[in-house]
């Protein structure tokens, strides 16, 4: 079997596949869900531990 040249890996000419506006979006929409997520996160803890604070009653 004969490999043709300049197909084989990363070695052919590079190529625009998304435009910059798109590639910002994106990165806003991940920065956007990391913060929710620490958010949510957060508020988990504290309410666990004001939660364990208060004891059963009894």
């Amino acid at each position: 079997m004969i490999r043709a040249s300049g197909t084989a890996g990363f070695r052919g000419p590079t190529v625009t596949v998304s435009s910059s506006r798109l590639t910002n979006a994106v990165v806003a929409s991940l920065a956007v869900a990391a913060l929710s997520l620490c958010l949510i996160v957060t508020l988990t803890v504290l309410s666990t531990k004001a939660t364990m604070a208060m004891g059963l009653p009894v």
